[in-house]
């Protein structure tokens, strides 16, 4: 049985000394693993079924539950600190809500483990966000064309401005109103130029709106710790 390389994305306890773990494999995909008496205090696996840990695992089963029969560390773990463990976080929700399960993603794993380590090496957080957002976007099939107007088909004049509507892409408005995007902004983000504030603030916008749909509307707790954290730092 060949060992698979894998991601922890998501883990909580199971009976007394057990854990539901959703990992994210190289060849399998997203798989739920039952992982037995890993929160025994001698067991191999203490400590190891963590998040941003580069693993090596063998699993079998019928089901959509499968248990976990071995695994291995293949790096130490990635660090992140600060900002950049709530963002990596934030990538282990978007995983586990937009991936179907057993379903391979073998470039997105890649395009995951790439980011995890821009993170963890000082990359800029919110390029990398968005960067991997419209990456999934992509995948996914829901990627849009920035360079055109989504009905008439003209091409999206720098001057203009534009709204975004799910799953068809960008209409022209007769002014702006709130919520809309700048026609540089979307031309810059169709030649993936996130080198300005104002460019990665539409990405951010756009990549919220786009993605919402597909989220189900689900609060993502990744954020929800950032805001408390970030609350917490200025209050000491």
């Amino acid at each position: 049985m060949a060992l698979d390389a894998a991601f922890v994305i998501h883990s909580r306890p199971y009976r007394e000394t057990s854990q539901l773990v959703e990992v994210f494999t190289r060849e399998q995909g997203r798989q739920s693993l039952v992982a037995r008496g890993s929160r025994q205090p001698r067991s191999p696996l203490k400590g190891l079924l963590q998040p941003f840990v580069p693993l090596r695992l063998t699993f079998a089963g019928k089901g959509e539950l499968k248990n976990l029969h071995l695994a291995e560390a293949s790096a130490p773990a990635i660090q992140l600190k600060g900002e950049a463990l709530y963002s990596g976080l934030y990538l282990n929700e978007l995983l586990f809500y937009l991936l179907e399960a057993q379903t391979p993603f073998g470039e997105v794993f890649e395009a995951y483990h790439q980011t995890l380590s821009k993170l963890a090496t000082g990359g800029s957080i919110e390029p990398c966000l968005r960067q991997f957002e419209f990456y999934m976007l992509d995948v996914l099939g829901y990627g849009v064309d920035f360079t055109q107007d989504a009905v008439s088909g003209a091409g999206i004049e720098p001057l203009g401005w534009y709204a975004y509507r799910p799953e068809s892409g960008f209409i022209t408005l007769e002014q702006a109103e709130p919520g809309a995007f700048y026609g540089a902004h979307l031309l810059a983000l169709a030649e993936h130029d996130l080198t300005r504030g104002e460019v990665l603030a539409a990405a951010k916008r756009f990549s919220r709106q786009a993605l919402g749909p597909y989220l189900g509307g689900r609060p993502l707790r990744s954020r929800a710790l950032f805001i408390k954290g970030t609350r917490g730092n200025r209050s000491e």
